[in-house]
């Protein structure tokens, strides 16, 4: 079948060179088998940049309630 998955490759990497054990590789999905792999992409690391648009994005804002800081959660001193 063009196109499709080449299923004997897919076993052949995950029972062989990954050390799966048949159970383990039939409850992957492809997509996590090939991120196993190290194929495909996929987000590389946090930067300093994107780190700072986060935050620039969804800014913490003191006195919000379900923050999670120093004072708990809920301003009661229980996430010391």
């Amino acid at each position: 079948m063009k196109g499709g998955l080449d299923w004997p490759g897919l076993m052949r990497a995950g029972l062989g060179t990954l050390g799966l054990e048949p159970r383990a590789f039939w409850a992957l999905t492809p997509v996590e088998l090939m991120l196993m792999l190290g194929i495909g992409g996929g987000a590389g690391p946090l930067t300093r940049v994107r780190l700072e648009e986060l935050a620039a994005a969804y800014p913490d804002i003191p006195g919000k309630k379900g923050r999670m800081d120093d004072d708990g959660p809920d301003g009661s001193g229980a996430g010391d």
